[in-house]
Parts: structure tokens; C-alpha cells; sequence
């Protein structure tokens, strides 16, 4: 029978991948745009006296290729799933609830005056 402890079990589900998988993932991604892209001039000059203007979108493909392909490995590593977010709210206050009232509630300038029929005065 397993013994239960209190120790905290932590989840690694919404860990980020690692350092190494990252750089394989990007250097995978990097590779097979320039296979696409070679493929691409490849195409265009082959295409270059049969079909001019797929050898020109071929070529204009093969040449947009590279700086996209060194835009998407050079991102950074995918955001953390749950890291806090830096706003940070302000504490709330609590809110003061009104005082009862004993007897019915009164309207006009008399309701204005504090028990007794005095004024009330403000207190500095």
C-alpha cells in the first residue's frame, strides 16, 4: 500500500519544451523552407522558356523564402503557458455599507439634521 504525503505534487503538462527541442523544431523548419526554396529556382528555370509566369512566381517564391525562413528561426521560444501577468490590480477597498435606520425614513431638510433636531457638524 503507498503511504499519501502531504508533499505538493507538481504537473509539468503546461511546461515549456525544452532549450534542445526547440532549437531541433527550428532548425527542422528552417531546412525544409530552403529545400522548398531551392526547389522553387529549381522549378523557375526549368520553367523559365515553357511557362514564364509560374517560373516567375517560382522565383519570386525562391527569393521571399530565405527572409521568412530566417524570420520563423530566429523567433523566440513559444511563450510560457501561465506566467503571471505584469498589470497587476490594485487591492480592492472594502465598501462601507450605510447605517440602519430605526425608524422610518425621512425626506427633506429635517432628514438633513443629525438625531435629536441638531445640525450635524463636520468634524476636522
Amino acid at each position: 500500500m503507498w503511504k499519501q504525503s502531504g508533499a505538493e505534487v507538481f504537473r509539468i503538462t503546461g511546461a515549456r519544451q525544452s532549450l534542445a527541442d526547440d532549437v531541433r523544431g527550428r532548425q527542422r523548419r528552417y531546412v525544409i523552407s530552403m529545400s522548398v526554396r531551392t526547389v522553387s529556382v529549381i522549378l523557375a528555370a526549368v520553367l523559365w522558356n515553357i511557362e514564364r509566369p509560374v517560373a516567375i512566381v517560382a522565383l519570386v517564391l525562391g527569393a521571399l523564402l530565405p527572409y521568412v525562413a530566417v524570420v520563423i528561426a530566429n523567433a523566440g521560444r513559444e511563450a510560457p503557458p501561465s506566467l503571471p501577468s505584469t498589470f497587476v490590480l490594485p487591492p480592492a477597498r472594502p465598501m462601507l455599507d450605510a447605517a440602519p435606520t430605526a425608524g422610518p425614513a425621512k425626506s427633506g431638510p429635517a432628514a438633513d439634521r443629525a438625531p435629536g433636531g441638531a445640525e450635524p457638524h463636520e468634524h476636522s
